[in-house]
């Protein structure tokens, strides 16, 4: 059901490995103009993509060799790797240095909606104006209104994925959360 509503262009908040997501699918301009919306963020604010797996990831980023090992290392799981854009992402979705943020959470619900949907699902924080949502009830009270369906999995309660920039020469830390980032040297 989750992912029929992603085909027909419908938003949707899903469970993730860190928190619960809002997304759509990764084309539907209408639909992300709507989450921009429905979560008061700026235009500048960059978007993320669930994939369901490294096989998918190129497809959408560039992967180099070294990436590609820390990304085998660490995914599934929670974080979220930048990553240089490829065409195939649309403009809405990269920063203006053209990269593009790739997640492939460690849930199973997670997972399997992104393999039935078979592309990428739009990933932002179910949040408004910093408040985060981590159960279904509260995400339909404060955010159901914009939504076409919730996907209840229970309470997730973890910090936010780490973000770890890996477009440059090596890894940066843009925001350390549940993933241990301990392995990147400063």
């Amino acid at each position: 059901m989750a992912a029929e509503t992603l085909t027909r262009g419908g938003i949707i908040a899903y469970p993730t490995d860190t928190v619960y997501g809002i997304g759509c699918g990764i084309h539907e301009k209408r639909a992300i103009d709507r989450i921009y919306k429905i979560k008061h963020l700026k235009k500048d604010h960059l978007l993320s993509i669930v994939c369901p797996d490294l096989s998918d990831i190129a497809r959408y980023a560039v992967v180099e060799n070294e990436a590609y090992k820390i990304m085998r290392r660490f995914l599934p799981g929670p974080y979220t790797f930048i990553l240089r854009a490829t065409p195939e992402v649309p403009r809405i979705f990269q920063s203006t240095r053209k990269t593009v943020g790739i997640r492939v959470p460690n849930h199973p619900v997670t997972l399997a909606l992104a393999r039935a949907f078979r592309q990428p699902i739009v990933s932002t924080t179910a949040a408004l104006d910093g408040n985060y949502f981590n159960c279904p009830d509260d995400i339909n009270t404060h955010l159901g209104h914009g939504l076409d369906l919730i996907l209840d999995a229970g309470l997730v309660k973890n910090p936010m994925s780490s973000v770890v920039d890996l477009s440059g020469p090596y890894p940066t830390v843009i925001r350390e959360g549940a993933g241990d980032v301990s392995w990147i040297s400063v």
